[in-house]
């Protein structure tokens, strides 16, 4: 958290803030600190030194309604003064009926009633010498890369989420915005941009596309148009939370290569799809969009126009009903689809969401030997993917130094704190830098390289 205190003579009142949940909770929480920071507040790095805690909470699963009470918990042991808000916080009663001596509950987006609540709680008096917040905003993420959220909400009805209820529906933000908040993103030294919302394809459907003037030309708030503004900024920029809708075809010509002799730049070969299930009997009980698709024929024709194209995937397993067969129908499907990076979930039920009331619950000791299936064989292809890269050269950002000097970096296959690393040896390394580097040996998820010229 930054804190300018101790450089100035002006006092600060603090501010402690705990983000819990997705990229997107993270982008409400760094909106919370940029207004507050223009507002007096400093921040706390520890709860003794906050006049007040924000908890920014997540309610997509029991477990994570847990984490967050926890959260809420503990910031009332340490501190006393807490302010609850994020998704959670869209069920005000039951946070207060857990822990009632909260000072107050905000929903999702709600930033306007946090930044009162911290008012009431620790009143600050801005002084207008002090430049308190940069062009940019405040970020939680390292000074090269950012979270980019295009839109709130979403207008699917997935058996198993309660986003739409907690979050409303889809409400994207204007394409001239985004590209404004990119640009000035880029002119703070961001090198990566992380573009994510709910569902990232259905960008601009609210809205029916209207068009913006940016940079002399007129663009559609369309996640084509959006791909193509954004990848003119010269940035590594990512797409998250992608449906594989027709329309998506038309990203795969805009990407990058990531294999030539100098860096890439722009849109990455790297598409973040949830797909969560193959067989279309469970992807139907899920209520899944875009489940009709014939995806593994879509991958191919990807694959064929940007060879260097990394898919990352989510899937669900034990959703009620799932058979064995349905089961096998997912690894089958697997061994075909070859996806670059997969993450697997054991089916939760969540307060509100359909699947509850659906027949056939999985058992845990079923679904546990079915997470531990399906990880062997994510892992298997996820090594053997990675193998075929040693003795290759790669591009790779730096994201940290350890201790021995060497480099903890990322290759253009691999989004931060989501997917895998590459351990350069070497020295004179620097946090943000892009470096070029041989790999030498891989594990089932990272890699290992030393630095080349």
């Amino acid at each position: 958290m930054p804190d300018r205190s101790q450089d100035s003579p002006f006092s600060f009142r603090k501010v402690g803030m705990v983000s819990l949940g997705c990229p997107k909770a993270l982008v409400d929480s760094e909106r919370i600190l940029t207004r507050l920071r223009a507002e007096g507040y400093a921040f706390s790095p520890d709860y003794a030194g906050a006049d007040a805690v924000i908890v920014n909470t997540c309610g997509f699963l029991d477990s994570a309604r847990a984490e967050s009470l926890e959260a809420i918990g503990e910031a009332l042991a340490e501190n006393g003064k807490v302010i609850v808000t994020g998704c959670l916080g869209a069920d005000a009663a039951f946070i207060k009926g857990q822990h009632p001596r909260v000072l107050a509950v905000t929903g999702p987006q709600q930033y306007e009633q946090v930044v009162a609540a911290v008012r009431a709680a620790a009143p600050a008096t801005p002084n207008p010498l002090i430049d308190l917040v940069p062009p940019q905003g405040l970020k939680l993420t390292p000074r090269h890369y950012a979270w980019l959220k295009i839109s709130e909400g979403c207008n699917h009805k997935c058996a198993f989420c309660i986003i739409p209820q907690l979050r409303g529906p889809l409400a994207s933000r204007p394409v001239h915005a985004v590209l404004r908040e990119a640009e000035k993103l880029a002119e703070a030294g961001v090198r990566e941009l992380l573009v994510i919302s709910q569902d990232t394809s259905a960008y601009g459907r609210d809205l029916r596309h209207p068009v913006h003037p940016w940079r002399g030309r007129e663009w559609r708030t369309h996640i084509q148009d959006l791909a193509e503004g954004l990848a003119s900024l010269g940035l590594w920029t990512r797409l998250h939370y992608i449906y594989p809708y027709k329309h998506v075809d038309a990203l795969i010509p805009l990407m990058c290569r990531t294999d030539g002799e100098t860096p890439p730049a722009g849109l990455l070969p790297y598409l973040d799809i949830p797909f969560q299930h193959s067989h279309p009997e469970v992807l139907r009980r899920m209520r899944r969009p875009a489940a009709s698709e014939d995806t593994l024929e879509r991958l191919a024709a990807w694959r064929a126009i940007n060879p260097d194209l990394v898919v990352r995937s989510t899937f669900i397993v034990g959703f009620p009903g799932e058979t064995e067969a349905e089961f096998e129908h997912l690894l089958e499907w697997m061994e075909s689809a070859q996806l670059d990076r997969v993450g697997c979930f054991k089916y939760e039920n969540v307060v509100g969401a359909p699947s509850r009331d659906l027949p056939d619950h999985v058992p845990e000791a079923v679904k546990e030997e079915r997470h531990a299936r399906f990880m062997e064989t994510a892992q298997r292809i996820s090594a053997a993917k990675l193998a075929a890269k040693v003795g290759t050269r790669q591009w790779a950002v730096v994201d940290a130094i350890d201790e021995d000097g060497d480099a903890v970096a990322r290759t253009p296959a691999d989004a931060p704190e989501i997917d895998g690393n590459v351990f350069v040896e070497g020295e004179g390394f620097a946090v943000g830098e892009t470096i070029r580097v041989e790999i030498v040996d891989a594990s089932e998820y990272d890699l290992f390289a030393r630095r080349v010229d």
